[in-house]
């Protein structure tokens, strides 16, 4: 698959590009998926009518429910082209399963090696890749694939387990890392109780996943200022998912993270699906380019983001998304307030007393939305938790219930073995 780059050319021309890119997967999925065919002849829908990105608000949206409803009928490529299977979790339950064909695993690496490249991994470098590979997680596998095609080495530890990650890193020199940044955080706390030099080793910069690194206006998080207030590292925020196979990573001026143009057209929708202003709060929604196997037409991803079209610092002329605020699907109202989790996170992450967090949230006996949020920490006296309760009311307005529990009770829940991540978000809402 060719791809050219057009980053730092104007927005009129990456315009162009992708507005030709549009009209060919249309017509791709009106000929080869099943589902696409039978919602745009059911709409009356003729492809050859959408031209410009403009017109795509005249295509229906596709929802994470048709996807899980649906599933099979996606699929444009028969089962015998799919060279990788790969699930995430989908909003009904069961998971949803992506396919890739071999050209879908070219743009994958494609996806990953121009994003190394925005966060400045170069040819020869090494980097460690704290995440797994396997479990049919999608993001292990681009991460591999696209340093092996910037020509730089793979360390493939895996997560988690502290002192495997030094051994690694003493050993092999490794200057970048791939992790979820508060693992950073045990990082440090096993390097200072096992009198490792952090500051003097080879790691000169993460490459981080899962957790936000940027406030709303994209000024460093609490969890991102506790790691480099320590560790003199860089740390790079990058977003990504699996049924948009392709990423937006920060480069060196941590203004956003960078689309790849070639791979995706966004919009970010309100309420009503209408595209909202430049910088203002909405729903990310995502059309897919070059993918064979299972393309997305107008798909709305559930994530809560922000879109910034001023020309980086850098020179390119992307666009770039801001962290991910929160999950439609997650939002809160608490006591007239709306919270998305990530805010709390981020304030759970002021306390460095604080070693694991389970927020929990239900549905009381009035109908309204119920916050508890279980804790372990080393100190649990009565003063530190009237203390978290404080700063909630300072910063979020709200204060809700805290519970101090046992390692032993949260670890099981948190670290769940059957999860490829963290739990630390539960909805029990009815």
């Amino acid at each position: 698959m060719g791809f050219s780059r057009i980053d730092y050319q104007s927005t009129e021309e990456i315009m162009t590009y992708q507005e030709q890119r549009l009209q060919e997967v249309l017509a791709y999925v009106d000929e080869h998926s099943p589902f696409y065919k039978t919602l745009f002849a059911e709409r009356g829908i003729d492809v050859s009518t959408i031209r410009t990105i403009e017109d795509l608000k005249s295509l229906p949206l596709t929802t994470k429910d048709d996807l899980q409803r649906q599933n099979d009928a996606f699929f444009c490529v028969p089962k015998t082209s799919i060279i990788d299977y790969a699930t995430t979790s989908g909003t009904l339950g069961d998971p949803v399963t992506f396919g890739l064909t071999d050209s879908d695993l070219d743009r994958l690496a494609e996806n990953e090696y121009q994003s190394f490249k925005c966060a400045g991994v170069q040819e020869g470098d090494v980097v460690q890749l704290m995440t797994t590979i396997d479990r049919r997680f999608m993001a292990g596998l681009a991460y591999f694939l696209g340093l092996r095609k910037l020509g730089a080495g793979v360390i493939r530890v895996g997560a988690g387990i502290p002192q495997l990650q030094w051994d690694s890193i003493l050993q092999y020199q490794p200057k970048y890392l791939i992790a979820v940044p508060s693992f950073l955080l045990k990082l440090i706390d096993y390097a200072e109780k096992n009198g490792i030099d952090y500051n003097n080793c080879s790691v000169k910069g993460v490459i981080c996943i899962g957790e936000a690194l940027r406030q709303a206006d994209l000024t460093p998080s609490i969890l991102a200022d506790r790691i480099t207030e320590k560790w003199d590292i860089k740390l790079f925020s990058t977003y990504a998912s699996t049924e948009m196979g392709a990423a937006f990573t920060e480069c060196e001026y941590h203004q956003g993270g960078h689309v790849n143009p070639e791979l995706i057209i966004t919009e970010v929708l309100d309420e009503e699906n209408n595209v909202v202003a430049d910088g203002e709060l909405g729903e990310l929604t995502v059309t897919t380019l070059g993918v064979e196997a299972l393309p997305l037409i107008r798909f709305k991803t559930g994530d809560m983001v922000r879109k910034h079209t001023s020309t980086c610092s850098c020179g390119r002329h992307t666009y770039r998304l801001g962290p991910v605020e929160g999950r439609k699907r997650h939002m809160i109202k608490y006591k007239g307030t709306t919270l998305y989790p990530p805010a709390i996170v981020d304030l759970l992450n002021s306390f460095p007393q604080i070693k694991m967090h389970l927020i929990e949230v239900s549905t009381n006996e009035i109908g309204t939305d119920e916050i508890v949020i279980r804790i372990v920490t080393e100190d649990d006296s009565q003063e530190f938790s009237k203390n978290i309760k404080d700063t909630f009311r300072a910063k979020l307005r709200v204060a809700p219930k805290v519970v101090i529990e046992s390692v032993e009770v949260l670890q099981p829940i948190v670290f769940n073995p059957m999860s490829r991540k963290p739990i630390t978000f539960i909805d029990k809402r009815v």
